[in-house]
């Protein structure tokens, strides 16, 4: 399989979130990186206890929700290396399954992530946004009003937040997150330890300066640690494919530019 051709990009995303929370970031993205892989596709999966698996349960660590999106792609008939790109808590999927199948990985795109042993709890997921996930996940609050504080949570620059709420409180109400799955994905993605060598697959890491959920200087942390290269987002916050879909997607295309730049020099694009 080359580059520039049949590249599968499998897309996760994070804590008691499913495709649906996508948006329109994946058609963009698919515009973006076609410039430099013409054949791409896009496949978007969702983590156990999530989305269409909202009745299963959540396991308590990453390894199982790797094993669990390898089936996912067996079932769609996926047997080449993908690319993965990934947030949050999906993204601690997307590290944990480079790491242990290198071979099925042929490059990833981290966002907004945290990893231990790279930086310290209270950087990983700030301790008053833990506190208040904790709650909202025990609260009788109903859809639109926990949505509500999660939208408020992880966004800074949508142009119309009713509109996004709405669709969200849709996604909830047809595929609800229970308490106790979200709370066993809390406890995945705190005990989780990467490791610390340099993955074999390219990386690239995005995050945001004003994420209010996860400090930036994590993905600063794996990005030094790892040696990849680091975008940073000045002004958009956690949720950033869908604060700022076109900088992402262009990121993306841009790395993948430069890569094959590189690649073409060497004779690796292949």
């Amino acid at each position: 399989m080359s580059e520039e051709s049949g590249v599968v990009w499998v897309l996760l995303r994070g804590l008691s979130r499913e495709t649906g929370h996508w948006g329109e970031f994946p058609k963009l993205l698919l515009r973006r990186i076609r410039e430099q892989q013409p054949g791409a596709q896009i496949l978007m999966l969702d983590l156990p206890g999530n989305g269409v698996f909202h009745r299963d349960t959540s396991p308590t660590e990453v390894p199982q929700m790797v094993e669990a999106c390898r089936q996912q792609l067996a079932r769609h008939g996926v047997s080449g290396p993908v690319h993965l790109l990934a947030m949050s808590l999906g993204a601690m999927v997307a590290s944990d399954w480079i790491a242990r199948y290198p071979g099925e990985v042929s490059a990833g795109v981290l966002i907004n992530t945290s990893l231990r042993p790279f930086s310290p709890f209270y950087r990983r997921l700030r301790p008053l946004n833990y506190l208040t996930l904790m709650v909202l996940s025990l609260s009788r609050l109903g859809y639109r009003q926990r949505e509500a504080k999660v939208l408020g949570m992880t966004t800074r620059l949508l142009s119309d937040p009713e509109a996004v709420l709405d669709h969200w409180v849709a996604l909830q109400k047809q595929r609800p997150v229970g308490v106790r799955n979200t709370l066993r994905q809390l406890l995945a993605a705190a005990r989780y330890q990467a490791s610390r060598l340099r993955p074999s697959a390219p990386i690239l890491l995005l995050c945001s300066k004003a994420d209010r959920l996860v400090d930036w200087r994590c993905s600063q942390a794996i990005s030094r640690a790892w040696g990849a290269p680091l975008r940073l987002h000045e002004h958009a916050g956690h949720d950033l494919p869908l604060d700022d879909a076109p900088w992402v997607a262009q990121a993306v295309a841009d790395w993948l530019r430069v890569r094959r730049m590189q690649g073409l020099a060497t004779g690796a694009w292949h």
